[in-house]
């Protein structure tokens, strides 16, 4: 069945036009100023934005082995509301996705729960221990083209190495989550500086982050194979990535949403509690300039649901990490394009769909073109809502934005022709 969207305002071709888009579950058939068709499901878009479906290379969906934070479908559920219809789940999990024979079993659990394209990463190391190459060949048999072992460094420069040599003969791109712990404190939880030690926190310096990357990136320069940093936060972290590219390195690199828009002086309790840590003002505005100026390459979520009862601990002891799908888009657009005036809407969209499609390429996915997959959001960017973790589709509620007022609502979430969030309905498929 044909469905063709009217009346919109439609990001094509990196701007914001009046045109109408026809599609289908094979994808997107016809982008033009009028489309005359007998035979189609209508969508009347009037007043609203018709834009690419998100895509998020870092999420943390929890199932299996950690079901009562996160499922594969409230995960994918939480996505379809944020507009996200392509995300990567971490593999940070149990069992471990570190062979075939596991990573096929969650797989097949992700075809039959989830509602939005959901391609995730296979372990860089054996059950994440740092210590044995995983088999790679293996998964990426069965599809897997990109490897993490986030939630921790890889601490051995051999074992590093190692998995950068095999990801460049098998052609898949290595995500590191950079955390050198001899840099961090037991009990360490937020940014290192004067306003922690008023609080009684203990800090995390930027070296954490910082120098085990500098380590990466020199590897990804000798190996030649492609890198990807994640959710960086500190000043050395963008400045060894804009030497590294300059040096011709095949690098690149992610800024979560959170650390865009709140820095180490916003830290009231665990909601605010995230690794790597809300770094300083300085840090904060560096990231914005190096995201604009291209050292930075796009905009990733870092999800990371919690149960209650993990986050409503003393800081010390709480859980690392806040959700974010639901939210990162409505934050972005009110802070930087309705606020600010910072950026144009076709650029946050380049960040958050057409950037890392290409990057990690995801052929045929991240903008509205024919021929393209018929993922795409159809958005209210006049309403104006309080962002309400209540109601959130995730089985988490762990986050700072609680209360904020956002201009940006996702109205309706289609992936591959099929619509699977409609806010008039309230309804997921």
């Amino acid at each position: 069945m044909k469905t063709l969207i009217r009346n919109g305002m439609v990001l094509h071709e990196g701007t914001v036009q009046k045109k109408e888009v026809l599609f289908d579950e094979t994808g997107i058939l016809k982008v033009a100023g009028e489309i005359v068709i007998d035979d189609a499901e209508i969508i009347d878009a009037e007043g609203m934005y018709v834009l690419p479906g998100l895509i998020d290379v870092h999420v943390h969906f929890r199932e299996p082995g950690y079901e009562h934070k996160e499922t594969l479908r409230t995960g994918s559920m939480a996505a379809a509301r944020g507009g996200f219809t392509t995300v990567c789940p971490m593999p940070n999990l149990s069992p471990f996705p570190d062979d075939p024979e596991t990573a096929g079993v969650y797989l097949k659990k992700i075809a039959e729960d989830c509602i939005v394209n959901v391609l995730p990463y296979g372990t860089i190391t054996d059950e994440e221990k740092g210590r044995c190459v995983s088999d790679m060949e293996g998964m990426k048999e069965l599809g897997i083209r990109w490897f993490s072992d986030d939630g921790v460094g890889v601490a051995e420069d051999d074992v590093m190495e190692a998995a950068l040599k095999k990801a460049k003969d098998l052609d898949v791109l290595i995500a590191c989550h950079t955390e050198d712990m001899n840099y961090r404190k037991p009990g360490a939880s937020v940014h290192e500086s004067e306003y922690a030690g008023k609080n009684g926190w203990i800090g995390i310096p930027s070296a954490c982050e910082s120098e085990q990357l500098k380590r990466d990136l020199v590897l990804a320069e000798k190996t030649g194979a492609r890198y990807h940093g994640c959710h960086i936060s500190a000043i050395e972290s963008v400045e060894a990535l804009r030497a590294a590219k300059a040096a011709g390195a095949d690098v690149s690199a992610e800024v979560t949403a959170h650390h865009l828009l709140l820095e180490d002086r916003d830290v009231k309790g665990p909601n605010w509690k995230m690794n790597p840590p809300l770094r300083s003002h300085e840090d904060r505005m560096c990231l914005i300039e190096a995201l604009e100026d291209g050292t930075l390459d796009f905009i990733a979520s870092d999800h990371a649901p919690h149960a209650e009862k993990d986050k409503k601990k003393p800081m010390a002891e709480a859980a690392f990490g806040i959700v974010s799908l639901e939210t990162s888009f409505a934050l972005l657009y009110t802070e930087f394009v309705y606020k600010q005036k910072r950026w144009t809407l076709p650029q946050l969209c380049s960040w958050m769909s057409e950037k890392p499609a290409r990057r990690f390429g995801m052929t045929g996915r991240g903008e509205i073109r024919e021929e393209y997959a018929s993922d795409l959001i159809i958005a209210d960017l006049d309403h104006e809502y309080l962002i309400d973790a209540s109601e959130f589709a995730s089985k988490g509620k762990n986050t700072p934005f609680d209360g904020w007022s956002v201009r940006a609502k996702v109205m309706r979430t289609i992936v591959g022709g099929k619509t699977v969030y409609n806010a008039e309905n309230n309804d997921e498929n």
